[in-house]
């Protein structure tokens, strides 16, 4: 493992970090999530599994360029393109969650040439109202600089992200409670401007028809935030795409369920090992 660089492309910085040898994998992370909080679970087992593995910071979250003054989802895509480029070991097996998967999905269409495939984790091709919503409330919280009470805001955010599986059990709730209040996620001004990127977002399931590289969809069948259905969209969008649902697991189902994560990612990335 090495420590993290700086890659300066498409006009701004972007922290990253590789480990291992092999294959190239390229990870995307989520709203307002640095690139590190791979490193938990899914980046040990696909170095285990004998690939290259490069997480990174998404414009948006220091260190890399925050970007405050806004920018679009198809500025992310070509970041994560520009970095493929950069790093010189392209295509790459592509894996993103959440926002992460939207720019991999919009990668895979843009840029087929540096995808070799794509793992699109708790996905999704449209905006729902319950969405648009929760992502109003969380610009509006920012722009009048209401801060919830950290007891409130880790129990919300448990509650969004985790499966009732993982609550409904007194010790694991707490434990969890612990961990999310120990890191909260701060909104700067970078995250602030990926939040804004929620309003935007347009249905783009008749665009994912288009795509053409091998994909895997992975949905969580207790995710509160992105509900499985909206990746089963996405899968039955995308010609050839394979879907599977990994049960007892909410939006954060990566770090819920990390060995049933890691087993259908190292399955799939597999198969295009040459």
């Amino acid at each position: 493992m090495t420590a993290p660089s700086t890659a300066r492309v498409n006009g701004i910085d972007i922290s990253y970090s590789v480990a291992g040898s092999g294959p190239l994998v390229v990870m995307v992370m989520g709203t307002g999530s640095p690139g590190r909080v791979w490193k938990a679970n899914q980046e040990p087992a696909l170095v285990k599994a004998g690939y290259t593995v490069v997480t990174f910071d998404n414009r948006g979250i220091a260190p890399s360029s925050e970007c405050a003054e806004g920018f679009s989802l198809d500025d992310m895509v070509a970041d994560t393109a520009a970095l493929i480029e950069y790093l010189d070991r392209g295509p790459a097996i592509v894996v993103g969650t959440s926002l992460g998967a939207r720019i991999t999905q919009e990668l895979a269409l843009a840029r087929p040439d540096v995808v070799k495939a794509a793992v699109l984790i708790a996905t999704y091709g449209r905006n729902t109202p319950l969405q648009e919503a929760i992502s109003a409330g969380e610009r509006a919280l920012y722009d009048n600089k209401i801060k919830l009470p950290p007891e409130y805001e880790a129990a919300i955010t448990a509650h969004l992200n985790l499966s009732p599986h993982t609550l409904d059990d007194d010790r694991s709730a707490r434990d969890w409670l612990d961990i999310i209040g120990f890191s909260p996620q701060a909104i700067t001004p970078g995250v602030r401007a990926q939040l804004e990127l929620h309003h935007k977002e347009s249905d783009r399931l008749s665009a994912y028809r288009n795509i053409t590289r091998p994909t895997l969809v992975v949905g969580f069948a207790d995710d509160r935030t992105l509900p499985p259905k909206l990746a089963r969209e996405v899968a039955e969008a995308i010609p050839g795409a394979e879907y599977v649902q990994i049960e007892r697991a909410g939006h954060f189902g990566y770090l819920e369920q990390p060995a049933e994560v890691n087993r259908v990612l190292v399955d799939f990335c597999g198969r295009f090992r040459d």
